[in-house]
């Protein structure tokens, strides 16, 4: 028993006392702390709020030697309202765009540039439709052909089908799809915007492309044979291409842009028409997308 105890006493340490914290405010005032940001008097105020352990004084001498205070002693002035645009920052819209991103500016687009006598004629469909219809689950096959169904997309005169496929943006346009696909029907195509041609996307894509147009012609009760939908043109004009790898997205906006403003002069017959690669120039895209970073629209 006595050993046991002898043991006790013997692995027992002594706990020195703490230093006393210290509590230091001197000449700063309680609303004026948040303009003297890392320097010592700071810390002195943030010690008589904060919750953690208080510096000692030793501590909080040793940090007012390494964080002086120099806010008296620097001249400074209001900062400016006046919004500085410098020619080196890149646009939000220029860099590499997410789905959600992406169709945050098309909706914002969407409002500017389609008026009311425009609404007829023109349809947007989501840009995940067409990544969700080469999908393997049949839940979210159907959940395309749902939308498809409320849409009833076919019955404008254009629809944009953004698509985002192996990570590089395209744009899908049906021009006349409402027409009846008889020998006489030489308005209904379809035109394949690509901003990196070389890839050569369309011809992948194709086969796909040409199902989804069957598939969603027997959705809305359409009677052409599948002979019909493979004579229907796919055309991939040589358009304005992109000098990077992280602006399709952005061509791709500005593609329809471009397109709903010029489309009132678009001819199949006369096809190419306005699509060609002087179509725009790289800097009508770069003023596009700087005016919709000025505009706040996009936060």
């Amino acid at each position: 028993m006595s050993r046991r105890r002898s043991n006790r006493v013997r692995n027992s340490k002594a706990v020195p006392a703490l230093p006393a914290p210290v509590t230091i405010i001197e000449d700063i005032e309680e609303d004026e702390y948040e303009t003297h940001r890392s320097c010592w008097k700071h810390v002195a105020y943030l010690n008589t709020r904060d919750s953690k352990p208080k510096l000692t004084k030793e501590e909080f001498e040793m940090f007012k030697l390494n964080a002086p205070c120099l806010y008296e002693e620097c001249t400074r002035r209001e900062r400016s309202r006046r919004r500085v645009t410098c020619k080196y920052l890149v646009s939000k819209l220029r860099k590499k765009l997410n789905s959600n991103v992406f169709m945050n500016y098309l909706e914002v687009l969407w409002k500017k540039d389609v008026l009311d006598k425009k609404k007829n004629s023109f349809v947007y469909v989501d840009c995940l439709w067409f990544s969700m219809y080469k999908s393997e689950t049949e839940r979210v096959r159907s959940s395309v052909f749902e939308s498809v169904k409320a849409k009833q997309i076919f019955s404008k005169q254009y629809v944009f089908l953004p698509i985002v496929y192996w990570s590089h943006w395209t744009l899908l346009i049906f021009c006349n799809f409402g027409e009846d696909l008889d020998d006489d029907n030489e308005k209904t195509c379809m035109l394949f915007l690509d901003s990196l041609k070389t890839t050569g996307t369309a011809q992948q894509l194709e086969p796909d492309i040409r199902k989804f147009v069957l598939d969603i012609f027997k959705l809305e009760g359409r009677s052409e044979d599948s002979s019909l939908v493979d004579d229907i043109p796919l055309h991939a004009p040589d358009v304005p291409q992109q000098t990077n790898d992280v602006e399709c997205g952005s061509f791709v906006l500005y593609y329809i842009h471009r397109f709903i403003e010029d489309a009132c002069s678009f001819n199949i017959n006369e096809y190419p028409c306005f699509l060609k690669e002087d179509w725009f120039s790289h800097k009508d895209l770069e003023n596009f997308c700087n005016a919709f970073d000025s505009s706040g629209a996009i936060r």
